[in-house]
């Protein structure tokens, strides 16, 4: 259903560090990264689609964070929500729920809730229920 998600940030190298320890943690490999442009690109190991996309605007114009826009990556399990959700926030990010579950969804929805340092709301989301 998503072929790429796009998120516009004005400070690439900020955005680039943040995204890149925080989408590493969720196992997800770097697909191309071209600062002169400036813009990058993630996917999941041998998937070619769908894409997390990060760079300037393209009309040129300051990037800025919209009220009620939300991107949210999937993680393999529990442990990589947490992991991801810490790398946000030493990586200059903010929180805007921490993990845990939110059985309000349904009851394996585990996720964490945090705004990258230009104030986009990002979530990292596990649907599987725990292993035993």
């Amino acid at each position: 259903m998503i072929s790429h998600v796009y998120v516009a940030v004005n400070d690439f190298d900020r955005a680039f560090k943040f995204y890149s320890a925080v989408i590493g943690e969720l196992g997800h490999q770097l697909k191309f990264c071209e600062p002169d442009k400036p813009w990058a690109g993630w996917m999941a190991e041998g998937m070619p689609r769908p894409l997390f996309l990060l760079g300037r605007p393209y009309d040129g114009d300051s990037a800025e964070h919209g009220n009620g826009h939300m991107v949210a990556l999937l993680a393999p399990d529990r442990r990589s929500v947490d992991k991801a959700y810490a790398s946000a926030l030493a990586n200059a990010g903010s929180c805007e729920g921490p993990p845990g579950l939110r059985p309000h969804y349904h009851p394996d929805y585990y996720g964490a809730y945090f705004r990258d340092p230009e104030g986009n709301k990002i979530c990292v989301v596990c649907h599987a229920p725990v292993r035993q």
